[in-house]
Parts: C-alpha cells; structure tokens; sequence
C-alpha cells in the first residue's frame, strides 16, 4: 500500500442504521491480507470528503440514499512511505439499507455489526477511522485530527 511514495487521499464511510449498525465489508484484494473494511476509497481530484464518500458508497454497496452525512476527522498514517491521509465520514442510512458486493474484485461480502462486537481484522484506515468514532485512540501510527464546528 506504500504506492511508491505517492500521497493517498483517501475517504472511510461510517454508515450507520438508526439501530445503531455499522457496515463493513470483507476486502479480500489481490495482494492484500483480507480484513474487514469501511465502504470508501480515493478522493478523486475537486472532490470533497464528504461527495467521495456518497460516490465510493454507491460505487461498492448501491446504497445511494444518504439521510446526513458529516467530515467527523482526518486521520494520518505515519508509518508508510507513502503521505496516507484518510477523512472519516459519518453517513446515516435508512433501517433497511441493503448493500450488494458490486465490487468482487475487492469485497465478497457486506454486513452490519454491532458497534461494541466490530470484526477483526480491520483495514487499516478503517480501524483508524472507528476509532475517532468510537471515542477511543487511535491504533499506533496513526494520528487524528477532529474536526471542531465553528460556533
């Protein structure tokens, strides 16, 4: 993932159902250890944070009704040779959101998990991610940075 030294902007979507349920979806990529992961991606050049986000979740899962969605922090890998920058997006979704791999080339599943009970092991930026979510810290190598609301 260092990508040459090439910095990766990058977007993880928090999709939550209103019974509190994350979304995560089990990346199994050529190359890559498989692990459980966010819906998101790159952020394509002039695209905000939170528009990468509704596009990569369409793009992988079809759920394209976003009821909010919301830049909560941007994260930072200080442990690849490569500059990783990754915004976490909080989108809520409608109880009976449905997600289909549309990507099997990358996901062979998406399911929803309880936030207490999540899966391991977790993408790296997702699990940064999460954690920001989650009030918790954030794994080693990584930085966060919240976002505050200007009163």
């Amino acid at each position: 993932m260092d990508n040459f030294g090439q910095p990766v902007i990058g977007v993880g979507a928090i999709l939550v159902r209103p019974d509190g349920a994350v979304l995560l979806g089990y990346r199994d990529k050529p190359g890559e250890s498989p692990c459980w992961c966010l819906p998101g991606g790159h952020v394509d050049a002039g695209e905000s944070f939170k528009a990468a986000a509704a596009r990569e979740i369409a793009e992988e899962t079809g759920i394209s009704e976003l009821q909010s969605t919301k830049l909560l922090a941007i994260t930072q890998n200080l442990n690849s040779a490569a500059s990783i920058v990754t915004g976490a997006v909080l989108a809520k979704v409608k109880q009976d959101a449905e997600a289909f791999v549309l990507e099997p080339e990358v996901f062979t599943e998406w399911c929803w998990f309880t936030p207490s009970a999540l899966p391991a092991p977790l993408f790296p930026a997702s699990q940064a991610v999460l954690a920001h979510w989650q009030g918790h810290e954030p794994p080693a190598g990584w930085l966060t940075y919240p976002i505050v609301p200007v009163a």
